[in-house]
């Protein structure tokens, strides 16, 4: 018996560009992938997060296995606008996971922040799985700004990775990082 060769195929679409079916069932895999997360399921907040952006997409044999996107934020350190790509929404179906495609959306989607932003920044619990390419743990507090100021989100610290990329301004890593509000995690 031999073994049939698997084609992968990454692509990448603005929102707008993927169709409902596209989006239904890359939701779907959210759906899935976080079913068990420690911190609840996927909301309807997290999702709206990872649309109007730039989407990694990772098809085997033609079905979406895998997805990623990257949103432009403003993000601030020590009170200093970057222009952020922020990364969203990383997940592989369960069934497909740990065979590297999850792996691949990330790549392309830290190429895309390299080549397009002032930093790229994600929040995460796996920590270790983006370090290898190249993503940092802010080692500084974080807040997330409001109408009522700036307000700590403590329980995030540790948690929010940043990338620099050849566009970073020189940065004070002992700055306080924050982010906009925002419905739902605003990390």
């Amino acid at each position: 018996m031999t073994e049939r060769a698997v084609r992968f195929r990454l692509r990448t679409a603005r929102t707008d560009e993927l169709t409902d079916r596209e989006l239904a069932t890359i939701r779907a895999i959210m759906d899935a992938a976080f079913a068990d997360d420690e911190d609840g399921a996927f909301t309807d907040d997290d999702w709206a997060h990872a649309l109007g952006g730039l989407h990694f997409v990772g098809e085997v044999d033609g079905a979406i296995v895998t997805h990623a996107s990257v949103v432009e934020r403003e993000i601030q350190i020590g009170g200093r606008p970057v222009r952020t790509g922020y990364v969203e929404a990383v997940a592989t179906a369960p069934p497909r996971q740990r065979q590297g495609w999850g792996s691949r959306v990330v790549r392309a989607a830290t190429d895309h922040v390299l080549a397009t932003y002032e930093l790229g920044v994600l929040g995460t619990g796996s920590q270790t799985f983006y370090e290898r390419f190249g993503w940092r743990t802010w080692p500084g507090r974080s807040f997330v700004r409001t109408a009522a100021g700036d307000l700590p989100t403590s329980d995030e610290d540790g948690y929010i990775m940043v990338l620099r990329t050849p566009a970073t301004p020189p940065l004070d890593a002992d700055a306080p990082i924050s982010c906009d509000w925002r419905p739902g995690d605003v990390w």
